[in-house]
């Protein structure tokens, strides 16, 4: 199922370096051979270029797409496809970015949810699950190969090119691409996640937020965030969960910051256990969390959270025995700032925490119901 399309025009602006970001520089170049002849001058620097290009990114999913073009473009490709394995170990893909000439030649990239059951992608899967290197002839002339990209040993995923030119003469060009690409996403990850929970941290979802809200033009779409559509036949649009662990400083107080970090740690892994793929999580801070969620209607944003909240309730964590959380969200309209939404959201979060906590309210209904013409309470949120 593909969920977004995007031409090479619409391939994301490179971001502008940031303070403590990576630098192109930190990132190996490509072992080319020496050639003194103009054509071979020129085919280096068409490679130092793509990789010049592809590693100015600060964003992971405009890094994926930049490098499936940069390949395809520089070997002439059928076919580029970048294949991301799922986080917490499991052998599942997480992401499929697919690069393919269109009828006038130009390359198109798309974004595709990754069918488990999918014969297309099982070369992929072969590579990530013994991580070496695969070659295949697929048809007459046209040949595949498949390199892992590996992290610390275990492969993460696995990059396809399909083109003409034969296994040994595009390896060196595929497994370069690879170890480049591991490498600086190793470091974006450094910079982009929080190091207790490995959700992203808040400065990656501003970043999410402010890409989001920039399109006025269109409708907040869960295609540019690159999350899941839940119903595929309706319009999907996205929402902001805030979700806040209740009487956390108790905890801290009573049983210690050890005991604290592990609550955190281990609601974290209940956020990943209890989402979609393409639902996006962060940790805003402290006991706070925040999920990007794709859905049709508000009824469906507020099932899935519901299910968070009840899966939580009922676990025993150590020491601690239970924890409740309070959860608070808002649809994402198409003209709005991220002050206003994170408002909303926050002002629906602090309604759960007066009437009780344990509990889901959106701001929606409760705008509907006129439960928040009160005068409301500044919220806990620390606006941009």
């Amino acid at each position: 199922m593909v969920k977004s399309e995007i031409t090479q025009r619409d391939c994301p602006t490179p971001l502008h370096a940031e303070p403590g970001a990576p630098v192109a520089g930190a990132v190996p170049v490509l072992r080319v051979p020496p050639s003194t002849s103009a054509a071979g001058m020129l085919a280096h620097s068409r490679l130092l270029a793509s990789v010049a290009a592809f590693t100015h990114h600060r964003d992971i999913d405009a890094l994926d797409h930049s490098l499936a073009l940069s390949l395809a473009e520089l070997a002439s490709a059928r076919s580029v496809s970048l294949a991301k394995r799922a986080t917490g170990g499991c052998g599942e893909l997480e992401s499929v970015v697919r690069c393919t000439p269109d009828a006038q030649g130009h390359y198109q990239l798309q974004v595709i949810e990754p069918d488990q059951a999918d014969p297309a992608l099982a070369s992929m899967r072969r590579c990530i699950e013994r991580p070496e290197v695969l070659a295949e002839i697929i048809g007459p002339g046209m040949h595949r190969l498949v390199a892992p990209i590996l992290c610390d040993g275990r492969a993460i995923g696995a990059l396809q090119l399909d083109s003409e030119v034969p296994p040994s003469a595009s390896r060196s060009l595929v497994e370069g691409f690879a170890r480049i690409y591991a490498n600086y996403t190793a470091l974006l990850n450094e910079s982009e996640r929080d190091k207790l929970t490995g959700l992203y941290n808040r400065r990656t979802f501003e970043r999410h937020l402010q890409r989001l809200l920039s399109r006025h033009d269109s409708p907040a779409r869960a295609d540019e965030l690159a999350v899941d559509r839940r119903d595929a036949a309706a319009p999907v649009q996205v929402w902001l969960a805030i979700l806040d662990i209740d009487h956390f400083k108790r905890i801290n107080d009573s049983y210690g910051h050890i005991y604290g970090d592990e609550v955190i740690l281990l609601l974290a892994q209940q956020m990943r256990a209890s989402f979609r793929q393409g639902d996006v999580l962060f940790r805003f801070g402290g006991e706070e969390f925040v999920v990007l969620l794709s859905a049709s209607d508000e009824s469906t944003v507020h099932a899935a959270l519901e299910r968070f909240r009840r899966r939580v309730a009922a676990q025993v964590f150590p020491q601690v025995e239970h924890v409740t959380v309070s959860i608070g969200y808002a649809r994402i309209g198409d003209s709005d700032y991220p002050a206003t939404v994170l408002d909303r959201a926050d002002k629906a979060l602090y309604f759960a925490k007066k009437n009780g906590r344990d509990r889901t309210h959106g701001y929606e209904s409760l705008a509907a119901q006129g439960l928040l013409a009160q005068a409301m309470a500044p919220g806990s949120i620390d606006l941009f």
